[in-house]
Formats: structure tokens, sequence, C-alpha cells
């Protein structure tokens, strides 16, 4: 029950400038993930939000595997590992998130996200998916800084956020780059589609528990048409196209060039709000925006010694999950 061939493409086989404009549409989708997700907690509580979410896209993704020729469950061998990753998806990053963002801002939200590069960085480092590169480090910190300016341009520092809502963001930020690192092998072994598939079902079977206590579904219905098209784009947009996304990316990539285009969320929304909402276009705003632009280029024109590295120790890692051997 391997992967499809089809699949599992080296990144040089692909052209990479497809690869990076499927990034920068995730990042669009991800502009309005906030937003989608702080109007639909306006009329829902976060629990049945994330519940409703959840079983819409976990269906979809049953529908593509049926629909899709290839194995329809994983091996025997990688149940844990899809449980692990629907234990990260779900009820960790996504529970936990949304009731960090009812506590806090999207403005504390975007700022701690904007540590992801920097996590899934150092976390490749230490699984030994990539080589230490001084561009890719200095690359991560600009957009760093960049997001800052940004974001402080944007009132970060008068936006105010309990401290339990930004500890819990940031609970949610390292699920999302354990799920990032870990999920490399597991896409490079079983392509993109099964990966993120298998993971979001495990993450929707997780929280079935939860329905009777959340799901509350005469609430749910009787909720304005804003709130439910929230949760349509977060269970589409959000949960199937973007995860998709995401892990296409990772299975072309070095985690790090797929991480740092996060950064980009925050420019993407400050510019959002200017063309739709009228706000003003201040110099933090450029000078943050050339500087996230900046690290990005930076990450991305990294030498791609360390990618060629890195795929072939996560072919041999995919290999010996394929046999049942233990994971290195």
């Amino acid at each position: 029950m391997g992967a499809s061939s089809s699949e599992s493409v080296s990144p040089r086989q692909a052209p990479l400038g497809w690869v990076y404009a499927a990034l920068f549409f995730q990042v669009l989708i991800s502009t309005g993930t906030y937003l989608a997700g702080k109007r639909a907690m306006e009329e829902l509580p976060p629990v049945t939000v994330v519940l409703w979410r959840f079983l819409l896209s976990g269906t979809i993704f049953c529908l593509l595997l049926v629909l899709t020729p290839g194995p329809k469950l994983p091996p025997r061998s990688e149940w844990r590992r899809v449980l692990m990753l629907g234990v990260l998806v779900g009820p960790t990053n996504q529970i936990v998130l949304f009731y960090g963002l009812a506590l806090s801002t999207a403005a504390h939200a975007a700022l701690l996200y904007a540590l992801t590069p920097l996590g899934v960085y150092l976390m490749s480092l230490a699984r030994g998916h990539e080589r230490p590169s001084s561009r890719t480090t200095l690359g991560i910190l600009t957009a760093f800084v960049g997001v800052v300016v940004l974001l402080l341009g944007r009132g970060l520092a008068s936006a105010r956020g309990s401290l339990l809502g930004d500890l819990l963001i940031l609970t949610a930020v390292i699920a999302w780059v354990v799920y990032t690192t870990e999920g490399r092998p597991f896409v490079a072994t079983y392509g993109p589609l099964r990966s993120t598939a298998w993971s979001m079902v495990a993450a929707a079977l997780l929280l079935l528990p939860l329905t009777p206590f959340a799901l509350a579904p005469a609430r749910t219905f009787s909720a304005s048409l804003p709130a439910l098209g929230s949760i349509v784009y977060l269970s589409i947009l959000t949960s199937v196209v973007s995860y998709l996304i995401w892990y296409y990316a990772l299975s072309r990539v070095p985690a790090s060039r797929v991480a740092i285009f996060s950064n980009l969320q925050p420019a993407t929304t400050a510019i959002a709000a200017w063309l739709l909402l009228g706000e003003s276009l201040h110099s933090a705003l450029i000078i943050g925006g050339v500087l996230v632009i900046a690290g990005v280029r930076l990450t991305q024109s990294a030498p791609l010694v360390a990618a060629r590295i890195t795929n072939a120790s996560l072919a041999h890692e995919g290999h010996a999950k394929r046999v049942g051997s233990p994971s290195s």
C-alpha cells in the first residue's frame, strides 16, 4: 500500500515557479482565515466552529480518497504517525488557536505565527532534514523583523490581548511547526493528497467525541449567512485547498522555504485592509513589506545543495516506512 509514483515527484522535476505561485495563493487564502474565524466566533463558540470545519473538510477529503486511484487507508505501520499528525493539526492547533483568538487579537496571532519559519528551520536542522545556511537564517530573521515593523505600524503596541490568549496561540504555532516538519518525510513517501487527507480525516475523527456537546446544529443553522459563509471558507479554502498546497510545496522544496511564505500574510492583510477598508498606506507598511519580501527572497535564493541532501535522506526514510522499519 505504498504511494503511487505519480505523487512522489522530485523537486527537480517540477518548475519551482509554480510551487511558489501556489504558495502565494495559499498566503491569500490564509489572509482571510483569521478574519473568517473571528467573524464566525462572533455568533458561535470556538469549539463549534472548529468542529464544523473539520467535519466538513474531513468529508471532502474522504470523497477525494474514494475518487482518486490508489490506497484509501494508510498502512498499519503508519497509523501512529497519522494519528500524531491528526492530533497536531486538529485538537492541538485549531481548537487551541481559536480559543486563543477569542481571548487575544488577530495582530498578536499574526506576530506569533511569524515565528513559524524560524521554528520549522530549527526543527528541520535538529531532525537532519536540512543543512545550516547563513543565507536562510538571514532571510528568516529579515522577514521576521519586517513583520514586527509592519504590525507595529498597524497598532500592535496598542492592541491588547490577554497573556493566556497569546500563550494558547503560541502553543498552536508550536503544533503547526511540528506538523510541518514531521509531515515532510510523510509526504515524501505518500504524496501531498494522501498525506493531507489522512491527517485531516484523523483530526475529524479525533474531534467526533465532541459532537454531542459542541456541534449545536440548531444554533449553527440559525446563525447569519456571513457566519455560515465563514465556516464554509474555513472548511473548503483553508482546510482543504490551503492544506493541500502546503503539503504539495513540502513535497517539492525544503520546509524552511515553505514556511517563510507565512510571513507574507501580515503584509497581504495590510494591503487588503488598504484596498477594501480604506486604511491608510503608512510608511511602516512599505518598510515592513520590503523587509518581508527581501527575507523571503533571501531564503528562496539559498543554495540548493541542502535541498538535494534533504531529499536523499527523506527518500531513505520513506523507503524505511514502506518496509515497516522504525523511523529515524
